[in-house]
């Protein structure tokens, strides 16, 4: 079975279905600059829309890239922690569309 939203895969070889904050660290945390230097995660579809991307940069560090094309955004940044990576690409995927997952729902109070 597939993955329900996004997959992980690492240039390595190594994918993650609908990776967690954790499964987002381990995988930035094994890239290397020999033969395991990107991360990528899309939708698991044929022509995703979106997708990020984290890739050993050379001046150290990673260089982050997120992509949606449903809104027009295009962005590319440096980091260096990995924690804050990892939060950062979960908070910001949990923003993207996926068919077939239920909408939020905002009540008032």
């Amino acid at each position: 079975m597939g993955a329900q939203y996004y997959g992980a895969d690492s240039e390595n070889g190594d994918r993650i279905d609908d990776p967690s904050e954790d499964a987002l660290f381990m995988m930035v945390s094994d890239l290397n600059d020999v033969d395991n230097t990107f991360v990528v995660v899309q939708p698991d579809e044929d022509d995703p829309v979106w997708f990020a991307s984290v890739a050993v940069s050379d001046e150290g560090g990673y260089e982050i890239v997120r992509r949606d094309t449903t809104r027009n955004e295009h962005e590319v940044t440096t980091a260096t922690s990995i924690n804050d990576i990892a939060r950062d690409l979960t908070i910001w995927m949990a923003a993207r569309d996926f068919p077939g997952r239920p909408t939020r729902q905002v009540s008032e109070f």
